[in-house]
């Protein structure tokens, strides 16, 4: 064959070519659609389908029955959730749970932003950022969980992927292993103080929400921090001193005392409360701090009960509401509560350790109520423990007293000023549904404490995730009147005055009262973390925990 009669290349033809007489395919149309081997054949008409088309992995449109909205991606059937960590969907606290539950071989890698370089921050810089993030955490009163959650977020959200923080409850610790074949890179931390400041708490909540949304780089984290540090509490020592009498007097008005029995518990309140600021200045131990500034209260209570006849126009004075409202600013609820949530929460060694530490405080009021009120019985001391059982015969004055019990509380927790007054409302509520179920109903005591506790933690959790914050600001102040003041007082009395038997019943109930405060705390945020869905959220967040049944 000569040159002239060979095909040009791009007339050759393969084994593909048909033979002669068979015609090509038909030409694609210029828009780029191709034809298969699978194309219908000409004049067979195929069902009609979508527009677009698309590939394996796109979602069925029936994914929207199972939550799939508009861009969100495909679940896989094994059930591995989609986690997407952008800011608005749901709190940090949530995405940052269920990440920190799972195995490390299922966690997505680390979201950066694309302006970001590929090496990322130093990584003993991230480390050191996420303990001292954690350690003003714990040292505010924040449970372990949250303060695990905030852990893992602030490092997940700087690029590291295989961490694992650890919380105890006066060591944080982290471990970073940037591959399967390295050795791993471990940092610690200690809290030697703990402080409660909820307006410096509030600010690492907001801090730590900023940076798992990718808003604050690793030195805007730090400046950040460093402000937080330095910045004082809102209230002044004697605003807090005032505030401590305040809600003295308003406990003392629960309880069934009146307008004297108000200044008399008021008055001994502030006096503990300098009395135990000297102590701490001078550097003895919470113990002896706790038994210093419960003497007052108790003394106080002796003279009202030795000298109430001698005054003018002061008939029927109750000495005991004196004393059980002074037990008021010094029971340890907020860590009780802590205390409590870390141990339903599975962090039992925090948990042991919280409650040892309530156990201690109850220890030093017990140390020093009871000397006061033996030398009181020994000078002639009458009291009576019916006493302090009559409720004020006003409702509303009674639930003007809780309120005011619970602002004052707020104070003392040096809170926003954004937040008292929703605060004392959740006080205000608090003490209507205990009043209307034990008071009106009948109920027992301990449920209608549980029940009333657990309302308070359901609002408390509704606002933290509303406004993403912390919890405690709504919580801890708002059961302020449930803690059981008055069984803890009665319990001391009968110890003081020889009945045994007596004693241990009342400190039963009241150790009863206070698992029901704490208990129906957790539970009512639980069954908001449960039940209820973020505006933006598909689903609620899961959060994965243990499956032992039986023990095992």
């Amino acid at each position: 064959m000569s040159d002239e009669e060979k095909p040009d290349s791009d007339e050759s033809r393969s084994e593909f070519t048909p033979p002669v007489g068979v015609p090509m395919p038909p030409v694609p149309e210029p828009d780029g659609s191709t034809t298969s081997e699978f194309a219908a054949p000409t004049g067979v008409e195929l069902p009609a389908g979508p527009e677009a088309e698309g590939s394996a992995f796109t979602a069925p449109a029936s994914s929207a029955a199972y939550g799939a909205g508009a861009g969100n991606a495909f679940t896989p059937p094994d059930g591995i959730p989609v986690i997407r960590l952008t800011k608005g969907v749901v709190p940090w606290q949530d995405r940052m749970r269920e990440l920190v539950r799972m195995p490390v071989t299922e966690r997505p890698v680390p979201e950066l932003p694309a302006d970001k370089p590929e090496a990322g921050p130093p990584v003993p810089r991230v480390l050191d950022l996420t303990l001292r993030i954690g350690e003003l955490l714990l040292a505010g009163g924040e449970g372990a969980e949250d303060v695990e959650a905030a852990m893992f977020g602030v490092a997940h959200a700087y690029g590291l992927a295989r961490v694992e923080p650890t919380v105890t409850f006066t060591l944080l610790g982290i471990s970073y292993q940037p591959s399967l074949v390295e050795p791993p890179l471990t940092a610690s931390r200690t809290v030697r103080r703990r402080v409660a400041d909820y307006t410096r708490l509030a600010a690492v909540f907001q801090l730590v929400d900023d940076i798992t949304a990718h808003e604050a780089t690793l030195e805007d984290s730090y400046g950040r921090l460093a402000a937080i540090r330095r910045n004082r509490h809102p209230y002044s020592g004697w605003v807090l001193t005032g505030a401590a009498g305040l809600l003295a007097g308003s406990a003392s008005i629960l309880v069934g005392g009146g307008p004297l029995i108000f200044f008399a518990a008021a008055l001994a309140a502030m006096l503990g409360d300098r009395l135990a600021w000297l102590c701490a200045g001078r550097g003895l131990p919470e113990f002896y701090q706790f038994a210093a500034a419960a003497m007052p209260a108790a003394a106080m209570g002796i003279v009202v009960n030795l000298y109430a006849d001698h005054l003018p126009g002061a008939t029927d004075l109750q000495a005991s509401a004196v004393i059980t409202g002074g037990l008021f600013t010094l029971l340890p609820g907020r860590a009780l509560v802590a205390g409590v949530q870390d141990g339903l929460t599975g962090f039992y060694i925090t948990a042991s350790a919280r409650l040892l530490e309530v156990m201690y405080l109850v220890v030093g009021i017990v140390f020093g109520v009871t000397i006061v009120l033996y030398a009181g019985v020994r000078l002639g001391a009458d009291f009576d423990p019916e006493q302090a059982l009559r409720a004020y015969d006003h409702p509303w004055v009674q639930l003007l007293s809780a309120m005011s019990l619970t602002l004052a509380f707020a104070v003392l927790l040096q809170c926003e000023r954004g937040v008292l007054l929703l605060a004392t409302l959740n006080g205000g509520v608090a003490w209507t549904v205990y009043g209307v179920l034990h008071q009106q109903l009948g109920a027992n005591p301990v449920v209608a404490t549980a029940a009333a506790a657990g309302l308070v933690g359901l609002f408390g959790q509704l606002m933290a995730r509303y406004r993403y914050a912390s919890v405690l600001p709504y919580v801890t102040a708002a059961i302020g009147p449930l803690l059981p003041g008055s069984a803890t007082y009665f319990g001391l009395l009968a110890f003081t005055q020889n009945h045994t038997a007596e004693g241990f019943t009342s400190l039963t109930k009241a150790a009863a009262l206070a698992l029901a405060v704490a208990i129906g705390v957790n539970l009512g945020g639980e069954i908001a973390r449960m039940f209820l869905k973020t505006p933006g959220s598909a689903d609620p967040a899961r959060r994965r925990a243990a499956k032992r049944t039986r023990g095992f």
